[in-house]
């Protein structure tokens, strides 16, 4: 089963200004870019719906978080029924920095991805393992136990609507990247917990991108490996660089 190549940009909380994020969406509108990938990109909520406006119809906008409720009195959230309302079709749930930083749990994350699901959104779910646990040998229990939470909420036709990143906590703003075997061997596991805990058809038809200090260097070669279907990038969608990534399996 084909899966398109997916490759999204995290901008984090960046950029500062709005002459940064006119400079970034000039780039990515003018570039050549490969048209068999799909490109979604991650703005601050604040330029969700400018961007909306200011890129190439090709590319797709993606919220970086949203809360489990639709609406109601939770002052400083957005619901997935807001950024369906809005056009956005995309949102980031479980990045380690939501889990690490803001204390989330692979049930809160769970909760989070079945609110956006039925409320129409897709949904880019990061999975990962710290350094100690990459150490320990227990890659595949960890990232198996933050998708089980999410196994438990989901339906099997709701994983048309999800893309896992998985994102070595340790490889992420490093500048250290998971070699080619320790990506392909931990998408290949997640791709066979998949096969066991939900279905064969999803565990084959899922897209499972890598994200963790992915670069131009490095892109074209994980590009190639049979279970890396795309990539979530941090610091390198903010430059020029970003164009490369998209274009990692193009031929030349």
């Amino acid at each position: 089963m084909a899966r398109k190549f997916f490759v999204g940009g995290n901008f984090k909380l960046n950029p500062v200004s709005r002459e940064q994020k006119k400079a970034i969406v000039k780039v990515l509108n003018e570039a050549e870019l490969d048209d068999a990938v799909e490109v979604v990109i991650a703005p601050p909520s604040i330029y969700l719906l400018s961007l909306l406006e200011l890129v190439r119809p090709s590319i797709k906008i993606s919220a970086q978080n949203c809360y489990s409720k639709s609406s109601g009195a939770f002052t400083g959230e957005i619901s997935a029924a807001q950024l369906v309302d809005a056009g956005v079709p995309y949102v980031i749930l479980g990045h380690s920095e939501r889990r690490t930083l803001f204390h989330e749990t692979s049930e809160i994350v769970a909760e989070k991805t079945k609110a956006a699901v039925d409320a129409g959104l897709s949904v880019i779910l990061c999975v990962g393992e710290s350094l100690a646990e990459r150490e320990a040998g227990v890659t595949a229990k960890v990232v198996e136990s933050q998708l089980e939470p999410v196994i438990k909420l989901l339906n099997e036709k709701d994983w048309s609507n999800i893309v896992i990143a998985y994102e070595p906590v340790w490889a992420i703003g490093t500048g250290k990247v998971a070699s080619p075997a320790q990506a392909q061997e931990t998408h290949h596991d997640i791709r066979a917990y998949l096969s066991k805990a939900v279905s064969q058809d999803v565990a084959e038809s899922t897209r499972i991108i890598y994200g963790g200090s992915v670069s131009a260097k490095n892109c074209k070669e994980l590009a190639t490996l049979p279970d890396v279907d795309g990539f979530l990038v941090g610091g390198a969608s903010l430059k020029p660089e970003f164009v490369d990534i998209i274009n990692s399996k193009k031929v030349a």
